[in-house]
């Protein structure tokens, strides 16, 4: 492995910081909410109180993160890369017909930086939950937080254009970013010449992945590491639609992607090695705030999982998982039994993938090729 030149890269799902995070905060929003049934934000610290006892707050910024700091620390990962799935905003203009409206308040963006993210990928179907005064107050936020960002901007252009990040050992990561329709964002996010957006794909089409190929390939320079960073699915279940994976594939073989980073599910799912490159169906939530929330216990939705990513020479990429579990609003190293579920899971779902599970340290996981 090429370990010496270069630190592992870490990727995780999604970091929902808006709602109830917002509010254990110290500067929290307004809680009022525009839900069928929770009407203040609050109420998701109360469900979370009710399961696992009181919450001092406000809590500091890094409280979220819990033990994942540590371990981002031993392992030196650059650069740190996350969907971040809520707005930070103090925009009062929730966006109509939509279910769910997520916001985190500028003033805790430090959040965010107690974990030193180097880019969040905003393709998805909350950063406009507020409107496009919500969309562009984010923006802000996180250009003052020196925090990168790709898949939205206030034009199609900027919207499209990937962030550069600087790989330690020499080289560049470049992270483009997704969404698609069926992770519920809405259509008329798309970023346009006139609109600011989102990133929005079509379809799971050989001609969007030729699109996305052509782009790239006009960006790239020698010994940049590329990252596809999509917000695509369903919430929930393991299913894996043929034409989703062939997409993957495609961006692998002819767009010459190195990581397909791949999010919305709110568990994790089955992971592939094609090529030597990894192929991140649905990472998980990261943080949220659904603890209390009942109906998905078998998907094991309170286990998250860090991704860290090596290559070796050749290209080929070492994948380890470390996972964690929320307890609290706050990430904690997963339990034997949660870890045992894991690899019962990465086990089955990884037979049509082509991979395999082992546990290869205390608190990590090895997916490799079968």
């Amino acid at each position: 492995m090429d370990t010496t030149s270069h630190p592992p890269l870490f990727l995780c799902g999604d970091v929902m910081t808006g709602r109830g995070i917002d509010q254990i905060l110290a500067h929290p929003s307004q809680p009022l909410l525009h839900e069928s049934y929770v009407h203040s934000a609050l109420d998701y610290v109360h469900l979370a109180e009710r399961k696992a006892g009181p919450l001092a707050r406000p809590v500091a910024p890094a409280y979220p993160w819990g033990d994942a700091l540590a371990e981002l620390d031993r392992r030196g990962a650059r650069p740190r890369i996350a969907n971040l799935e809520t707005a930070i905003t103090t925009s009062d203009d929730a966006w109509p017909g939509k279910a769910v409206h997520y916001r985190m308040h500028p003033g805790n963006v430090d959040c965010l930086q107690a974990a030193a993210l180097d880019c969040v990928a905003l393709a998805n179907n909350h950063v406009l939950d507020w409107g496009r005064a919500g969309l562009a107050d984010t923006l802000a936020a996180l250009d003052a937080a020196h925090i990168a960002h790709a898949g939205a901007g206030p034009d199609e252009d900027s919207a499209m254009q990937p962030a550069w990040l600087p790989r330690p050992g020499g080289g560049r990561v470049a992270v483009y970013a997704f969404a698609m329709q069926n992770s519920g964002t809405p259509a008329a996010w798309r970023a346009t010449a006139g609109h600011s957006g989102v990133t929005l794909l079509d379809d799971w089409s050989a001609a969007s992945c030729d699109r996305i190929a052509a782009r790239i390939s006009k960006d790239r320079r020698a010994r940049d590491l590329v990252v596809a960073s999509i917000h695509w699915g369903g919430n929930w279940g393991y299913h894996i639609d043929p034409a989703q994976r062939a997409f993957a594939h495609g961006l692998v073989e002819r767009a010459g992607v190195d990581i397909v980073h791949g999010h919305s599910s709110h568990h994790p799912l089955g992971i592939e090695l094609h090529a030597g490159k990894p192929i991140l169906y649905g990472c998980g939530d990261f943080i949220n705030d659904y603890e209390g929330i009942g109906g998905y216990d078998d998907y094991r939705p309170d286990l998250a999982l860090m991704v860290f990513v090596s290559f070796d020479a050749a290209g080929n990429a070492d994948l380890r998982l470390v996972p964690l579990r929320r307890s609290h609003f706050r990430l904690k190293y997963a339990g034997e039994v949660d870890i045992a579920w894991l690899l019962a899971m990465f086990a089955y779902e990884g037979r049509a993938l082509g991979t395999r599970v082992e546990r290869s340290a205390l608190h990590e996981l090895r997916i490799s090729t079968g």
